[in-house]
């Protein structure tokens, strides 16, 4: 029988010790025992200083400076967003452990001691490491344990790890707290799944995705656990998405007169299930299913069944939206998703950006579509990678071009060119909304990240009829897309 999870008086746990003490192993455990993700510090040290240890140099202080800043960052991160971790970093130093611990009383420390003798005989054992043994002497000489004010659970190597993880279990558990560690949040429950080195959360309110990174790198401007959604950030748009004008439609020889949930435009937008809770379906360490049923209402007076999985796997995050008409009579059916992507720029403009589509739809004052019009020639073509500067996009694409699989893959790369993140449409996407957040109502996140919206449909697709999916008694539709992370900084 699985373990149940359990709660420790912290949102970070900081493994430390001497290469060779089982950081990796422990953390991965511990991590496991409390549900949380784990971060190895080693994934954060550039490609110099890993190459400098495995051809047996020791860093100096100054080599190990900005591998220090960035897992500071990645814990800050972690801190703010809610999502608790076991970080294993050597941090042989006080003033290094100071740094990435001092003051911040959501980071409990962990100390992995062991004997000389030990530690040489587990280096000598592994084989492909980048970390030689032969540099285990320059580790010694820069090792200070932990002190009495650093309040370190400090636990002795010479045991099987699983007896390591229980008893920092035990010592964590021991420490007082006023509260837990993750509050109930304005979200709702938070379903965080693990794959290396990637992490995803999916919360309880409208099943939205939250937040994804790949090493501590947010690939998302998503939001924290605590704060609201706004600008429909990672939100399932079911049964249509982007816009109805007026509301009104006409189906089935009725016609119907939708809420109008964009009154300043008096549009219907988004669907009917981003303020909803959903259930949990199913949950394992790399992916969980969630789902909800859309009962007829005023508007929309058909049933249907609609469930998400996120699945994290070697290619990235990939994410299936399929509904069901559970009612006895044809329903339309429109479908999209809202997830805003970063490549770590302060602003979108510098960030280059492919669409590989011949089309976009032109849209009036009130976002809703006029007709296609050709890219060639137009501030819009975007078919060959470049920089976004300073335009303001909110714009629909179609004339996918597709690979021979069938998929288009719409690419956001960080100015450098060297990594980046793909959207893949695979399945049921026939159109993308492009949206650079200009008209957000946070002005501080406007422009921060760059919506890539999968949809079925265009706008109005409940009045116009383009795209548009009837779904018979009985009948289900696929939506698909994948999140690709690619290349390193």
């Amino acid at each position: 029988m699985a373990r149940r999870p359990v709660t420790v008086p912290a949102s970070v746990v900081l493994v430390t010790g001497v290469a060779g003490s089982g950081k990796t192993t422990v953390g991965l455990l511990l991590a496991d025992r409390l549900g949380w993700a784990f971060q190895d510090a080693d994934d954060l040290h550039t490609a110099a200083n890993r190459a400098r240890m495995a051809a047996g140099e020791a860093l100096s202080d100054e080599d190990r400076r900005p591998w220090l800043a960035a897992v500071e960052a990645s814990i800050d991160r972690r801190i703010a967003a809610r999502e608790p971790a076991v970080v294993a970093c050597s941090a042989l130093k006080r003033a290094y452990r100071d740094q990435l611990a001092g003051g911040r009383p959501d980071v409990r420390l962990v100390h992995l001691h062991g004997s000389r003798q030990l530690i040489r005989s587990r280096l000598l054992a592994r084989h492909g490491h980048f970390f030689p043994a032969r540099l285990m002497d320059s580790q010694f000489a820069d090792l200070q344990e932990p002190e009495p004010d650093e309040h370190a659970c400090v636990v002795d190597i010479d045991q099987p790890p699983e007896a390591v993880v229980d008893a920092v279990v035990a010592r964590l558990r021991a420490a007082p707290t006023e509260e837990p560690h993750m509050p109930p949040t304005a979200s709702g429950e938070q379903w965080q799944l693990r794959h290396g080195p990637q992490t995803a959360v999916v919360v309880e309110l409208g099943g939205a995705l939250r937040h994804y990174d790949v090493g501590g790198r947010p690939l998302l401007d998503g939001f924290a656990a605590d704060e609201p959604v706004t600008g429909g950030r990672g939100q399932l748009l079911v049964p249509w998405p982007n816009r109805i004008a007026g509301g009104r439609y006409r189906f089935g020889g009725e016609d119907l007169r939708l809420p109008l949930t964009e009154p300043e435009n008096g549009n219907a937008i988004h669907g009917l299930l981003r303020w909803v809770p959903w259930r949990l379906l199913d949950r394992s360490e790399n992916a969980v299913t969630v789902g909800t049923t859309l009962f007829p209402q005023p508007g929309y007076p058909y049933r249907l069944e609609v469930r998400a999985e996120y699945r994290l796997g070697p290619e990235g995050l990939d994410t299936t939206v399929t509904a069901t008409n559970e009612g006895d009579t044809a329903a339309p059916y429109g479908v999209g998703q809202h997830p805003y992507l970063t490549v770590g720029t302060d602003l979108v403009d510098t960030a280059l950006l492919t669409v590989p589509a011949r089309h976009r739809l032109g849209s009036d004052a009130h976002g809703l579509p006029t007709g296609e019009e050709p890219v060639e020639g137009t501030e819009y073509d975007f078919r060959t990678a470049r920089p976004i500067g300073e335009q303001r996009l909110d714009t629909a694409y179609t004339g996918l071009e597709r690979d021979p699989a069938g998929h288009c893959t719409v690419r956001l790369a960080h100015p450098s060119g060297r990594h980046g993140i793909d959207v893949r449409l695979v399945e049921g996407i026939r159109y993308v909304q492009v949206y650079t957040g200009d008209t957000l109502s946070e002005p501080g996140r406007r422009r921060r990240g760059v919506a890539v919206e999968p949809m079925s449909c265009p706008a109005d697709a409940f009045r116009s009829g383009t795209a548009l999916t009837v779904l018979q008694p009985g009948e289900r539709h696929v939506l698909r897309w994948v999140l690709a992370p690619w290349g390193s900084r």
